[in-house]
């Protein structure tokens, strides 16, 4: 065999039918192509999985910050019970050792829910939001301003779990009611 002949192989055509010489030059040309191709393709695998890895990771993130989400909204109404026993309390009683107990008992609860990230949402006198309010009532005063909150609304790190219940203003004023 001469080196023409080694440097020259027998490639089928794409039906497979005709044989068509390729020389070596071409053979290794069409070889690196394809490992080109491969390495192109290995590269961009390696980057989804890097993505999806990280993608992953960020969402165990994300379930464990918020893991405890539904044991905080089970426990907000004793919260709301214990605002409505402090504003309820007559006043003879509100300076009593006891009553001192169950607001330190209801500092400690909220003191613990802040710990797991759980801060109120600051309504009265804000601007009313509807992705933290939930507008109830219309009441006097400034337009579109909080005027009351009917119950406290809450953040879960930077979520709200439990929107505001608000009395918003609707523009009118103490005067401007009065009739002569």
């Amino acid at each position: 065999m001469t080196t023409e002949e080694r440097n020259e192989q027998v490639k089928p055509d794409a039906l497979g039918e005709t044989p068509a010489p390729v020389s070596l030059e071409e053979a290794l040309a069409s070889a690196q192509h394809k490992a080109d191709e491969y390495l192109e393709s290995w590269k961009r695998a390696q980057a989804d999985y890097s993505n999806l890895k990280r993608r992953t990771d960020q969402e165990k993130l994300e379930m464990a910050k918020y893991a405890n989400t539904q044991l905080i909204l089970n426990l907000l109404p004793v919260l709301d019970d214990f605002d409505r026993a402090f504003q309820q309390m007559p006043p003879r009683l509100a300076k009593t050792e006891w009553a001192e107990g169950f607001r330190l008992i209801a500092g400690k609860l909220l003191a613990t829910l802040a710990a797991q990230g759980l801060q109120p949402i600051e309504a009265v006198g804000k601007p009313f939001d509807p992705a933290r309010h939930d507008a109830c009532l219309h009441e006097k005063g400034a337009e579109g301003i909080v005027v009351n909150d009917l119950r406290k609304g809450y953040l879960l790190f930077d979520k709200v779990i439990r929107p505001t219940q608000a009395v918003v203003g609707n523009g009118e004023t103490g005067e401007d009611t009065k009739q002569d």
